[in-house]
């Protein structure tokens, strides 16, 4: 079955959204729609729908420039079986001690490492960017310090490799959280296939706003791996729910988003303890006074 792309780009959220939910009226209706931030520092905001027949490209451009958007690009995608690419290109991430690997790749595991089985799914979280990449690494160095937090929290959790990843390490119970329903259902599956059931709670929440998440913080560990916009909108409450002398790992930023990021956490009283970046990624580690 062909499959086809239409992908424009406007530089306000407000107006991406509502151009995103336009979208959804189009017949014939598209597949799926999507609205994301683009990360090139650029400020531009891609929306994206896909069709399975092709779209109607006049009343596509009419609603571009009701919206303000540049014209949509319009392509036919080949198709591909997306399981048996995504298992030849995704290969094994080492972090540390930690070996990140698919199914596929499962006799690879090294002894003596921790080994996290990450299915790619409809979540972000195999390991192979750069912002978890940069998580787990702070994770590992956390570990090797000697530090021994009780209770930890996944923000935005995605596959919930980082609570997985703490669940490895250290007893207790870890908290996995995600706004996306899917998100939630991907990491439950992913606590089962690594038999952390009982040490990995997946719950859906924006946030901290969750009742169970309310009665276990203050966190020793909290970790959040989403966006620079979200980053500075939680640091009040990441201010209210990490414990004196605990740790935030925060990433999904730009390099070039980090100081921004700093400042708004260095006014909810927190201090950088360590910085690394990947290619175009930062992770920071800080430190609540």
């Amino acid at each position: 079955m062909p499959t086809f792309s239409a992908l424009t780009t406007l530089p306000e959220e407000a107006r991406a959204q509502a151009l995103g939910a336009a979208l959804e009226t189009l017949e014939p209706a598209p597949e799926g729609v999507g609205v994301f931030e683009m990360e090139d520092g650029s400020g531009l905001w891609e929306v994206g729908a896909y069709f399975t027949q092709a779209p109607d490209e006049i009343a596509l451009a009419l609603m571009a420039a009701a919206h303000g958007a540049a014209g949509f690009a319009v392509s036919e995608l080949p198709e591909i079986d997306w399981v048996a690419h995504v298992r030849r290109e995704l290969s094994p991430v080492e972090a540390g001690r930690f070996f990140v690997y698919g199914s596929h790749d499962a006799e690879r595991l090294p002894p003596g490492r921790i080994g996290l089985l990450i299915e790619a799914a409809m979540a972000f979280g195999t390991g192979h960017h750069g912002t978890t990449l940069g998580c787990l690494r702070a994770l590992d160095r956390l570990a090797e310090s000697g530090w021994q937090p009780e209770r930890v929290i996944d923000v935005g959790c995605g596959t919930a490799v980082l609570a997985m990843a703490a669940a490895k390490l250290w007893p207790g119970t870890m908290l996995a959280s995600d706004i996306d329903a899917v998100a939630v259902e991907v990491a439950q599956a992913n606590v089962l296939a690594n038999g952390l059931q009982g040490r990995v709670d997946c719950l859906e929440a924006a946030g901290f706003d969750h009742p169970t998440i309310a009665a276990r913080a203050p966190f020793d560990l909290v970790f959040a791996n989403i966006l620079k916009g979200p980053l500075i909108d939680l640091a009040p409450a990441m201010a209210r729910h990490t414990a004196p002398d605990g740790r935030a790992v925060l990433s999904g930023l730009l390099v070039t988003q980090a100081e921004g990021v700093l400042a708004a956490y260095a006014q909810a009283g927190f201090a950088l303890e360590r910085r690394e970046d990947i290619g175009d990624w930062a992770t920071l580690t800080l430190r609540r006074i």
